[in-house]
């Protein structure tokens, strides 16, 4: 069996009922800096001044089964990568739960995340930034090594290392190289070696392939997917490439503002999507069977997360938005099994 076929069985069945992962009502805002213009309104309901602050990630309910790929899309802005944070305990959220294998982690300390780290795994977008540049690629990798199995000898850690560089394709003879020294897609890969360092289950991937050119994209994608096969690892991968999501996930979250507005098995999603949004991003995108589809167009801007608007997020810039969209703020319905939506225009069979 081909890793493309293995990739077909992942993520349709769990391992056991519980998911890896689940999320409910995650919440996070940030209040602006008070050197930032207009850091203040006039709130006219209490008659008083208050701060002002940015609705990064409203309300959001997710479940990851063992094995799955989740790709959450969207628009530059509307709160994925605080979303990625949340998951991965680089953020508090203001409201809501994270549960990791049944426990809830959100509200752990530094200490207490510590055995979660062997198991969740973040890869970050920029890998120029994330990567230590006082340290050389074997440095970087052996260090989390020992962090985690501080009981193995010096040669256990160096063989470790040597056959994560030789996994990525990197070269032995670069391993006393320093980041700097490498092109960008050599750097994802000595980051995505060092998620793997520690042996993890589960890896959030934020914009992974995004600074990278088409060419060098399609070879790290590749990679991730591998290992997948390889290590039985979980994803959740950011992203706003939906050419990517098209590649490489197993499921698909569409986020706008900060809320989840369709969740769906990728091959649903991409056959029939149902949420104005989800039907947008994928008019938005070249692809050439359906390169004479009529473009769907959206009003307005993007709305700020400062100030989300009352009722539906999308509300602003939806063609079948009506009263009922700018009152009430839609709860997701479950349209089928895995498939989730939340849209007024759905639900009363308008669309």
């Amino acid at each position: 069996m081909t890793p493309a076929d293995s990739l077909q069985t992942l993520g349709r069945a769990a391992d056991t009922p519980t998911p890896l992962l689940r999320v409910q009502g995650l919440s996070k805002r940030f209040a602006l800096h008070p050197e930032r213009l207009l850091p203040w309104r006039f709130d006219k309901r209490s008659r008083a001044w208050r701060r002002q602050r940015i609705h990064a990630v409203n309300g959001v309910d997710l479940e990851i089964q063992r094995g799955d790929a989740l790709c959450v899309v969207g628009e530059s802005g509307c709160g994925k990568s605080t979303l990625a944070r949340l998951i991965t305990g680089l953020l508090t959220p203001c409201s809501g739960e994270v549960h990791y294998d049944g426990q809830r982690v959100d509200h752990l300390t530094a200490s207490q995340w510590r055995p979660y780290r062997r198991r969740l795994q973040m890869i970050f977008q920029n890998p120029f930034a994330s990567l230590n540049p006082r340290l050389t690629v074997r440095q970087a990798l052996e260090e989390p090594i020992r962090l985690h199995h501080g009981d193995w000898p010096r040669a256990r850690v160096r063989d470790s290392a040597d056959a994560l560089m030789t996994d990525v394709g990197i070269d032995l003879g670069w391993s006393e190289r320093f980041a700097h020294e490498f092109s960008g897609g050599q750097r994802q890969r000595i980051a995505i070696a060092r998620a793997l360092s520690v042996d993890p289950e589960f890896i959030v991937a934020d914009e992974p392939v995004s600074a990278l050119d088409v060419s060098v994209q399609a070879q790290i994608l590749n990679l991730l997917m591998d290992a997948q096969v390889e290590r039985r690892l979980t994803y959740l991968l950011i992203t706003h490439d939906l050419a990517v999501v098209e590649h490489f996930a197993t499921r698909v979250a569409v986020m706008y503002l900060g809320t989840i507005c369709e969740l769906a098995d990728a091959d649903t999603l991409f056959a029939n999507p149902r949420h104005p949004y989800s039907r947008a991003l994928l008019a938005a995108s070249p692809r050439l069977q359906d390169g004479h589809a009529p473009p769907l167009r959206l009003n307005g801007e993007t709305s700020m997360p400062i100030e989300p608007p009352s009722g539906c997020v999308f509300r602003a810039r939806c063609p079948h938005a009506n009263s009922r969209c700018q009152r009430e703020r839609p709860l997701p319905q479950r349209l089928s099994e895995g498939h989730r939506i939340a849209c007024h225009a759905v639900e009363e069979g308008r669309i």
